[in-house]
C-alpha cells in the first residue's frame, strides 16, 4: 500500500492510500481529508490497520499530530471511524464529531464522547467554517451525514460517488457519476429511499465547487448538477 498527499482545495489535503488489484479486485482507494486551520479537522479516521500510514501523512502536513482538534465521520464504519481512539490518544484535545443520531446510538463507542452536530450546525476552525448536513441512509446508515466547508465551497461527501481504481488522479474534472453508478450496478450499497432526492437537493443547494470523495478521485466542476444527476439515477433504480 502507498499513501500520497494532495492539496485539492486551499489548505484541504487529500490523504489517499491505494489498494492494488492483487489485494482488492480492480484496485481501490481509502481517502481522508485534513482541513488545516487554527483547529485542524480530519474527515474520516481511516481503518485501524491504516492508522500508521495516515498518521504519518498528517504529521507531514501539521508537523505535530497533537495539533489535531477534530476527527469527524460520516457514519459508523471501520474506514470512517475505526482508528478514532488511536487519534484521540495521539491528540489530547481532539474530539470525535458526528451526527445527533450517532451521538444517540453510539455515544459511548469511543474513549471520548461524540461532539454531536445537528443538521445545519457549524464549527469554526479559524478562517474555515464547516457545516454539518444530515443525510440519513444516503448511501447507508441512519446516522449518516456530511460536511460543507464554506470558504472553499468543498463538500466532504464520504461514500457518495464511490468508484474503483487505485492509480487515479487526486482531483478530476471528468464526471464521476458514471463510474460510481457502474460500481453500484455491480455491488449495490446505496439505500433507495423516498427522501434521497430531498437530501441530494439540500446538498446541491450548497453549490459546492469540489466534491471530496472517500473512495476514488475527488471532483471539481458543476457539483450541484452531479448531485442532482445522482438523484435522478437513484429514482430510476
Amino acid at each position: 500500500m502507498t499513501t500520497r498527499i494532495d492539496e485539492i482545495s486551499p489548505d484541504i489535503y487529500r490523504i489517499s492510500t491505494a489498494i492494488p488489484p492483487d489485494v482488492m479486485p480492480g484496485g481501490f482507494t481509502f481517502n481522508q481529508f485534513l482541513l488545516v486551520d487554527d483547529a485542524p479537522l480530519l474527515f474520516h479516521s481511516g481503518p485501524r490497520s491504516m492508522f500508521p500510514l495516515v498518521r504519518g501523512a498528517v504529521e507531514k502536513i501539521l508537523g505535530d499530530v497533537a495539533r489535531l482538534r477534530y476527527v469527524a465521520f460520516s457514519h459508523i464504519e471501520s474506514d470512517e471511524c475505526g482508528s478514532m481512539d488511536s487519534w484521540l490518544a495521539a491528540a489530547p484535545e481532539c474530539e470525535p464529531v458526528g451526527s445527533t443520531i450517532a451521538g444517540m446510538t453510539s455515544g459511548d463507542l469511543f474513549n471520548r464522547p461524540i461532539k454531536v452536530m445537528a443538521d445545519g450546525a457549524e464549527i469554526s476552525l479559524g478562517k474555515k467554517k464547516v457545516r454539518w448536513l444530515d443525510a440519513p441512509h444516503l448511501p447507508h446508515n441512519w446516522e449518516c451525514g456530511y460536511m460543507f466547508e464554506s470558504t472553499t465551497k468543498t463538500l466532504l461527501c464520504g461514500d457518495l460517488f464511490t468508484h474503483g481504481g487505485h492509480e487515479l488522479p487526486a482531483l478530476t474534472e471528468s464526471e464521476v457519476l458514471s463510474p460510481s453508478e457502474a460500481l453500484r450496478a455491480a455491488m449495490g450499497g446505496v439505500a433507495i429511499e423516498r427522501d434521497n432526492r430531498k437530501i441530494l437537493e439540500k446538498l446541491a443547494r450548497t453549490e459546492p465547487q469540489t466534491l471530496a470523495l472517500m473512495h476514488g478521485s475527488s471532483y471539481r466542476g458543476d457539483c450541484s448538477k452531479l448531485l442532482l444527476g445522482l438523484a435522478d439515477a437513484l429514482a430510476a433504480s
